[in-house]
């Protein structure tokens, strides 16, 4: 109970981090209105927003007493961190799935996503906490301060509080579907998610449906 309980309080703080961030990106959009943004530069944000939560996630850990042991305390933060990237990984790949389906027929488009740049950003992240495990000093800086506090401020908002720990409710709820479709993965090999599966059996289907294209009516 008391894992469940830091569980969703981490869901929490990364909710609020996700709107605060948000609101930057935002700006930062807003900034470069009619310039073109390259997938370097696109990663290059990611890096610093994953950098940031990482900050953030580490020094909410060493403010919350779960276990008398701190190192299992932020082991267990770094695998629900770990849950959390690989989940935005995979609604980035399922995005790129559906719009490639959506988008079939019309001209190719370029979709900001690279399997490899967003791995290896997750595995700096995991470095960098690592990294802080053994320098917690580096961890704390005015902006990671900034952010930890106005997280603390809105989760203790009447309204906004509660629309984050709602928000905190579902992520808590998808990270635990993650773990389970890990641990289904490594019981049977297959996940409980396919979402794979469909895109092959619509290529199935339009390589059927071709075959009938040169075969037309006679009469």
């Amino acid at each position: 109970m008391e894992l469940l309980n830091f569980a969703f309080n981490l869901g929490v703080v990364f909710a609020i981090f996700g709107f605060l961030w948000g609101i930057i990106q935002l700006g930062y959009t807003l900034l470069r209105i009619g310039k073109t943004k390259l997938n370097g530069e696109e990663y290059l944000v990611k890096t610093v927003k994953y950098f940031l939560l990482v900050e953030v996630t580490f020094n909410f850990s060493e403010k919350t007493t779960l276990y008398n042991s701190t190192i299992n305390q932020l082991i267990i933060t770094a695998l629900i961190l770990l849950t959390y990237f690989i989940g935005k990984l995979q609604k980035q790949q399922n995005k790129k799935v559906l719009f490639q389906m959506v988008a079939q027929g019309f001209p190719k488009v370029e979709t900001p996503f690279n399997l490899k740049a967003e791995i290896a950003v997750i595995l700096f992240s995991l470095f960098i906490f690592t990294g802080f495990i053994f320098f917690p000093q580096y961890a704390k800086n005015p902006l990671s301060n900034w952010f930890l506090v106005s997280i603390e401020n809105l989760e203790n908002a009447a309204i906004f509080g509660f629309v984050f720990k709602l928000i905190g409710f579902v992520l808590l709820m998808n990270m635990i579907m993650e773990m389970v479709n890990a641990l289904t993965i490594l019981i049977s090999g297959k996940p409980l998610k396919q979402y794979n599966k469909t895109q092959n059996q619509n290529k199935e289907n339009e390589e059927d449906t071709s075959k009938f294209d040169d075969f037309e009516e006679l009469e």
